[in-house]
């Protein structure tokens, strides 16, 4: 279990850089595309932090932080 959380972990987090990146490269654009997309960015951006979070808390509860 610990290793397919391992790759979950790793595949939201990459996931997570790239919402991060296109946020703030969307920003430094400005214009009507950021303000079309930048909250949308954001909020997955929390979403993907927050499956982070819980994915992390449940392989140290499964045992997989030893």
């Amino acid at each position: 279990m610990a290793a397919v959380g391992g790759i979950i972990i790793v595949l939201l987090l990459t996931a997570l850089v790239g919402v991060l990146m296109a946020g703030v490269v969307l920003m430094g654009v400005g214009g009507k595309t950021n303000e079309k997309y930048g909250n949308k960015l954001m909020v997955a951006r929390v979403w993907l932090q927050g499956m982070v979070l819980v994915m992390v808390v449940l392989m140290f509860a499964a045992g997989g932080g030893k």
